[in-house]
């Protein structure tokens, strides 16, 4: 740790406030291990208890978190430190952004003579009609009913129905790995989570079970391309997860569907075997991350109280980009883009799923833009597959308990490299066993 900032504070929560500052201000930069529990306990004074206390509420917020040996270290990413730009070495190929593939993604420029722009006023704003008799048509064919409202994105469809659902404090049960950027919202926002174990199947049922029976007041999933995994819930796992939300009534489900039109696996839909639940489908991954647009379905309350909060915030979602999904969701060619688009993902992915399977490594994803590979030593893995000319994010991000893995994004994997790629895993590291 850098000698210019010295962490300070005789309670935990002193101590909480301190790191975060270090944090904010740079002088604890992400990865930065902090000083082990019972030295920096010695050095300040006062029991390890206390310090152990202020850890976990760091962990809990967000900003730190624990690797096992490597000790407590900042996170990579937290509410106090900025995005930044990822950067991949040159002569390294990029396994490891996660982001679709920009040369699948449709012409949207090609589409703005068919955009109806107008300046409207504050008053007459909203969800457009035409969007949302569109996307009712979409969700029924996928068995999906509710009331409709339009979000921007899915991270602002999370935060809103938490919002209108829970207070700060409650417990949110998630999947376990999970896609950091959702749970770094929810800690950011002062909520406790709880994992819930997958498998390429999705949530396990007896673990939400638990989850639940333990206070969790409201758990989110994600249909199909769950992010690191790459898992997809299944037909007898759908009904399994209905079985278990039945016995809750009280719990709050919001079900992710990013991948839906690049999905070759029909959706299994779980979440309305809540009283209170929100179905969200964003448009980001097949049409790309400018068009930040969600598609919301939900029981008549929660979608009122989520549309009410967005009245007495910013409004609502542009009518440009609504018209814009508008447009898009009606061009035949624009939609022959999205289904080649979701072709192209799934022979990539199951190019190195096979790969590694030739070679005795057995991944779960059947869907979206990553595999999640278990490793002996993700550090020692994470470098070896670098030196080999391959850049993969290491699986801390998305791990509560430090599970050590890997996350192999495919967005852009040309299907010949599959067995160089899977080459170079093997070599990097001997699997483990699946964090279940």
């Amino acid at each position: 740790m850098s000698v210019q900032y010295q962490i300070t504070g005789s309670a935990a929560s002193e101590i909480a406030t301190s790191v975060e500052s270090g944090v904010r201000s740079g002088h604890l930069a992400p990865g930065r291990t902090l000083p082990p529990v019972r030295k920096l306990a010695a050095d300040l004074g006062v029991a390890p208890g206390t310090v152990a206390s202020a850890y976990r509420r760091l962990r809990e917020r967000g900003v730190v978190e624990t690797g096992g040996r490597a000790g407590t270290f900042v996170r990579q990413r937290s509410a106090f430190t900025p995005t930044g730009t990822l950067t991949v070495p040159s002569g390294v190929r990029d396994l490891v952004s996660g982001e679709p593939d920009p040369s699948l993604l449709p012409d949207l420029d090609a589409l703005k003579p068919r955009v109806e722009v107008t300046h409207g006023n504050y008053r007459d704003g909203g969800p457009c009609p035409d969007l949302l008799d569109l996307a009712r048509d979409r969700f029924a064919a996928d068995g999906v009913h509710g009331e409709l409202t339009v979000t921007s994105g899915a991270l602002d469809a999370f935060e809103r129905g938490l919002a209108a659902r829970l207070e700060p404090g409650d417990t949110i049960a998630v999947e376990e790995p999970t896609w950091s950027n959702g749970r770094d919202l929810l800690l950011s926002a002062g909520y406790q989570v709880t994992p819930v174990a997958i498998d390429g199947e999705g949530p396990l049922a007896s673990e939400l079970e638990a989850a639940l029976a333990a206070g969790a007041r409201a758990f989110i999933l994600t249909s199909r391309g769950q992010n690191p995994t790459g898992a997809a819930v299944s037909a007898e796992r759908a009904a399994e997860l209905r079985e278990v939300i039945a016995r809750h009534p009280d719990v709050f489900v919001i079900e992710d569907d990013h991948w839906a039109e690049l999905s070759q696996i029909p959706l299994h839909f779980v979440a309305d075997a809540a009283e209170r639940w929100m179905f969200v489908r964003s448009t980001s991954k097949p049409y790309g991350p400018g068009l930040r647009c969600a598609l919301v379905a939900a029981d008549p309350d929660t979608k009122a109280r989520v549309q009410g909060r967005m009245a007495m915030g910013h409004g609502w979602v542009s009518c440009i980009l609504q018209h814009f999904v508008i447009a898009a969701w009606t061009d035949e060619e624009v939609e022959a883009r999205v289904r080649l688009a979701g072709r192209v993902y799934a022979e990539r992915q199951g190019a190195l799923r096979e790969a590694l399977a030739d070679r005795g490594i057995d991944v779960w994803g059947r869907s979206g833009l990553n595999l999640w590979i278990p490793v002996a030593d993700e550090t020692a893995a994470v470098v070896s597959l670098r030196d080999s000319g391959f850049a993969v994010a290491p699986g801390r991000a998305y791990s509560f308990h430090g599970h050590q893995g890997i996350r192999v994004s495919t967005s852009r994997l040309d299907p010949q490299l599959a067995p160089e790629v899977a080459d170079a895993v093997a070599r990097a590291s001997g699997p483990a066993a699946p964090p279940i």
